[in-house]
């Protein structure tokens, strides 16, 4: 089996609050780090009401200071919002108070429509100049140089580890340029999985960072000790995505009898597409799903999300999948 990662999109279910889904991400990150995962990443979103990881470096922080040898990162950071020298200095700060924890995975997506990117004061054009922002964030990150007169306090010298992320080609392209590690988002973008590993792999230019391809790809996982059980659990998710082809972005909701009679025919074949990538049932049931999933796309790692409304249910599906893996 190749590593296993969480990913966490620090979930607000129906009915809580931002609070208790940042205490509840700590938890999960503490458990995950006992249970043997490498890796425990969280994203930046704007304006979701069900997603509590909008201050992502913040939440990495706060993860990462209550973790002791687990690595936390970003999965990612939408670079096209920001100045790298900014993201040079939050990270270089991160890997300063916890060396050799932190990783830094770079998003080419704005992840916001155009009312938000105004509130970011970012220029709509911003995602052309992802390519050269990444190497002026490798710059920054490295080590000084005399040359330039601008430097990241702290960051330069941090070597904070870059990945680059993607749910099109694009970003397997740029990752294999710069011969720099490549994580996939098949959880919610499945359809371009084989074709962006396989365009990342042939064009992979060894680097001083890499010197073979090293990829990632993340799914949703949902375990419980029965098929039934998982599925119900699933229904969260399924509604979720439902809820965004409407329209309506909202916090989780709670897990339903019969997903059938919330969503159209339509509406269950695009959340079908969306959610291709997904293991859900018993650990018998997960376990061989994601066996043949590693042997189909060959990836180095497997990152998992898994959106479950309950928290006792997420951890223990989070701990049934550490059975599997181990």
């Amino acid at each position: 089996m190749p590593d296993f990662s969480v990913f966490d999109l620090v979930p607000i279910t129906q009915g809580s609050t931002t609070e208790i889904a940042l205490h509840n991400a700590l938890e999960l990150a503490q458990k995950a780090e006992a249970w043997g995962y490498k890796r425990y990443w969280v994203a930046e979103h704007h304006n979701m009401p069900g997603i509590a990881s909008a201050a992502t470096s913040v939440v990495i922080g706060y993860i990462a200071g209550g973790t002791k040898t687990i690595r936390v990162g970003a999965g990612g950071v939408m670079l096209p919002n920001h100045s790298p020298l900014v993201i040079a200095e939050q990270f270089g700060t991160l890997e300063t108070l916890y060396p050799g924890r932190i990783d830094l995975g770079l998003g080419r997506a704005p992840g916001t429509d155009q009312q938000i990117l105004r509130a970011l004061r970012r220029d709509p054009m911003s995602s052309d100049q992802f390519p050269q922002d990444v190497l002026k964030l490798q710059e920054l990150l490295g080590p000084a140089n005399p040359g330039y007169p601008v430097k990241a306090v702290p960051g330069t010298g941090t070597h904070v580890p870059l990945w680059i992320l993607g749910s099109s080609l694009f970003g397997a392209q740029l990752a294999a340029q710069l011969g720099l590690p490549y994580s996939f988002a098949s959880h919610f973008a499945p359809k371009l999985l084989l074709e962006a590993l396989a365009v990342y792999r042939a064009n992979f230019q060894p680097s001083d960072k890499l010197q073979k391809p090293h990829a990632m790809a993340c799914v949703n996982v949902i375990a419980a000790e029965t098929d039934e059980e998982a599925r119900k659990l699933f229904t969260s998710t399924q509604q979720s995505i439902t809820n965004i082809f409407r329209g309506k972005r909202s916090q989780l909701p709670c897990p339903i009898d019969d997903i059938e009679s919330y969503w159209t025919p339509q509406e269950k074949g695009q959340a079908q597409d969306w959610l291709a990538r997904s293991f859900v049932g018993s650990a018998k049931t997960v376990e061989k799903g994601l066996k043949e999933f590693i042997e189909e796309t060959k990836v180095e790692e497997v990152m998992v999300h898994s959106a479950i409304y309950d928290h006792p249910a997420r951890l223990k599906s989070y701990e049934i999948l550490s059975g599997v893996i181990q």
